[in-house]
């Protein structure tokens, strides 16, 4: 099955272990980030398309009412 006998080893791999899982959680991170980093980018950039929109449509129908 696993080259360790038992938790405890795998956790420790023979005073390894310390590096081995840090360098695993810093990639984990990483790959996160990477994934997480551009939706929330493209979730920004339609926010603000929206606002932009909502400005120019308000802008917009000031501009057709006539003023008296």
């Amino acid at each position: 099955m696993l080259q360790f006998e038992s938790l405890s080893e795998l956790w420790n791999m023979a005073g390894h272990g310390p590096y081995v899982w840090a360098c695993y959680l810093i990639t984990a991170i990483a790959i996160v980030y990477l994934l997480v980093s551009p939706l929330r980018r493209r979730r920004q950039l339609f926010e603000q398309l929206r606002r932009q929109a909502r400005i120019e449509a308000a802008g917009q129908s000031d501009a057709r009412r006539p003023d008296f």
